[in-house]
């Protein structure tokens, strides 16, 4: 690993003026020839300085999860868990509180919070009388009080019939589930449908019939789902599905109908759940870097608590298709 000491023979000045100009210490007097010399060493040798976070206490992770299926459940459980391990790295320090604690439970002095999860809109103005600096992870209750991180699931459906289309597929089908209205909790249109409407419309290929949608995203609708695309008189030779979840329910329904995926349906899904690569066929589907979601969302709490900042932020997270034999 590369060192202080390093730069410094290999410039011939000490250890401290090295130590002093790479932290930009301008009471240094160093000529600009020197600087210029100690920039060059320390990207040569890859040296790094270890960054130093400043504290951030009394910080909030909500975790509002109300999935009734286990494989949707591990997803969230990963943002829970690589947020905390993230946290620590960056020296904030988070208490959890789950939707059974509840509203009440959120201490009415905290610096900030980090959500992850389903608000509805007393919730939403509840939590912003508390605090007005949060950050919310896969979800974007408001974009006008709060900042938040998603993955792209918009462009990740574009993507998907984008493929299929590039393969010679015609006819594509979709099975998802339903958003809720954050006023009335109502069920609504997910992105992932709309944009599949959109995609679809787009390329002249737009069938209603093959539009199959839950309002739940568990392994038991994604079966539900499957057993009636395979009863129609004539089903697609593509399928979309909105999450890895409901893509498990549904290979289950193909298989035992004796459906050969890919060769007379192509099966393409999002997440990357970890059972994606064991289920048979193995599932094509589009990978969500949690790392990503997790350190994006940090950075912008970071950057509401230390800086301030009058302006909201949404973030979208891009993936990358992870292809298996269901494609």
């Amino acid at each position: 690993m590369a060192t202080i000491k390093e730069i410094a023979e290999m410039v011939g000045v000490s250890s401290a003026a090295v130590s002093r100009v790479l932290n930009y210490d301008e009471g240094i007097s160093v000529s600009q020839e020197t600087r210029t010399a100690i920039f060059a060493a320390a990207e040569k040798i890859g040296y790094k300085k270890r960054v130093i976070y400043p504290k951030i206490s009394n910080v909030s992770l909500l975790y509002f999860t109300e999935h009734e299926d286990e494989l949707e459940d591990i997803f969230y459980q990963n943002i829970k868990d690589e947020l905390l391990v993230q946290a620590e790295k960056m020296n904030i320090h988070l208490s959890v509180f789950t939707r059974k604690d509840g509203m009440d439970s959120i201490p009415k002095d905290i610096n900030a919070f980090v959500a992850i999860g389903w608000l509805n809109r007393k919730e939403i103005n509840d939590l912003y009388k508390i605090c007005q600096k949060g950050v919310f992870i896969g979800t974007s209750p408001d974009e006008k009080l709060f900042d938040a991180v998603r993955p792209n699931m918009s462009s990740f459906v574009t993507q998907i019939v984008d493929y299929f289309m590039e393969k010679g597929h015609k006819t594509i089908g979709f099975i998802g589930g339903s958003d809720r209205n954050i006023d009335t909790g109502e069920p609504s249109m997910d992105i992932r449908e709309w944009a599949f409407r959109q995609s679809t419309a787009y390329y002249q290929c737009l069938n209603e019939d093959f539009i199959l949608i839950s309002e739940k995203f568990t392994v038991s609708e994604g079966y539900r789902l499957g057993k009636k695309m395979v009863q129609m008189k004539e089903f697609p030779t593509a399928l979309c599905i909105a999450s890895d979840t409901l893509a498990v329910g549904v290979l289950q329904a193909l298989n035992e109908d004796g459906i050969q995926i890919p060769d007379q349906i192509a099966v393409f899904s999002i997440n990357d759940a970890s059972i994606a690569k064991y289920v048979s066929p193995p599932l094509t589907t589009i990978h969500i870097d949690i790392s990503i979601l997790c350190e994006t969302a940090l950075e912008l709490l970071r950057n509401q608590v230390l800086n301030g900042g009058s302006v909201t932020k949404s973030v979208f997270v891009n993936g990358s298709a992870v292809f298996r034999h269901s494609c």
